[in-house]
């Protein structure tokens, strides 16, 4: 077994080349790939920034993902507090006896162990052991940018869809089911499905205006979703995700829902009336709509 291990949210574009290499490694040696990963994220059990991480994937996206790069094997670990108090050699000899690992491959910037050793470490160790090493010391890049999980957190919550979409190799989206709304969108032409998402750690995109798809009851649309409290409507109102579909005017309620994010319209704004509110709509749809 030739295995790679790591949280891999969002399975982006620099974790994309350490499964490819993965995958190759193995191929060549006549032997099965394997991703170890975790769950939760080890910063919410230890309580590192657990308040506000959010996550680029869902566990059942991440081993999605994998899966669809050819890993053979996706297992998932409990991340606990008595997990974390292993040490780089403790972990690296565990997967060699429960799993049969033979060959480990390392990321430019692989940590393993709470004596969170460098990469060059964790290589004299995995060596130490008998394991094989296969190195990447490739930091892949985005126009310039040095490719991670935060910079694209951090680039989501700036509304910068297309720069997020470029980092992780495909378009970002949410899961959920559609819940009742306060239908006001609809007096104005404008039915919303108003999404509750089944991961509630997963990560919203900042407020404003989107330009996306929508797949429910198995077909795929166009739209534009709105994230954000709607500040025309009242104030203090709850933070909402909510997707006008184009050509659609059907009762989804209780349906599975899934938006997946192309462009950013606009930042959200507070108009004077709902008149003015619908305007700004149509317009909105017609800048979604120039883009299909």
């Amino acid at each position: 077994m030739v295995v790679a291990t790591g949280f891999f949210d969002g399975v982006h574009v620099g974790h994309r080349l350490v499964i490819q290499q993965l995958t190759e490694a193995a191929a060549v040696r006549g032997d099965e790939s394997m991703v170890i990963t975790f769950w939760p994220h080890p910063r919410n059990v230890l309580q590192k920034e657990a308040r506000t991480l959010r996550l680029l994937t869902t566990l059942q996206e991440k081993k999605q993902l994998l899966h669809g790069l050819g890993v053979d094997h996706v297992e998932v670990l409990r991340f606990t507090k008595d997990f974390s108090a292993m040490t780089t050699r403790e972990y690296l000899s565990m997967l060699m006896e429960k799993y049969g690992v033979k060959a480990v491959l390392l990321g430019y910037d692989n940590r393993i162990g709470c004596d969170a050793k460098g990469t060059d470490e964790v290589a004299r160790t995995a060596e130490d052991l008998g394991l094989e090493v296969i190195r990447t010391e490739m930091v892949p890049s985005v126009e310039g940018y040095a490719v991670s999980s935060t910079k694209i957190r951090q680039r989501l919550e700036a509304g910068d869809i297309e720069g997020a979409n470029a980092m992780l190799g495909y378009s970002y989206s949410l899961q959920g089911v559609v819940v009742a709304g306060n239908r006001i969108g609809r007096t104005m032409g404008f039915p919303t499905a108003n999404m509750q998402l089944y991961e509630p750690l997963k990560l919203v995109p900042g407020d404003g205006v989107y330009f996306v798809q929508a797949e429910t009851d198995g077909r795929t649309f166009y739209g534009m979703c709105n994230i954000g409290h709607r500040p025309t409507v009242a104030a203090g109102n709850a933070r909402t995700i909510e997707t006008n579909i184009f050509g659609f005017d059907e009762d989804i309620y209780g349906l599975d829902i899934e938006v997946t994010f192309l462009k950013k319209i606009r930042d959200e704004i507070r108009f004077g009336s709902l008149e003015e509110l619908k305007i700004q709509l149509e317009k909105d749809r017609d800048a979604c709509l120039s883009l299909i």
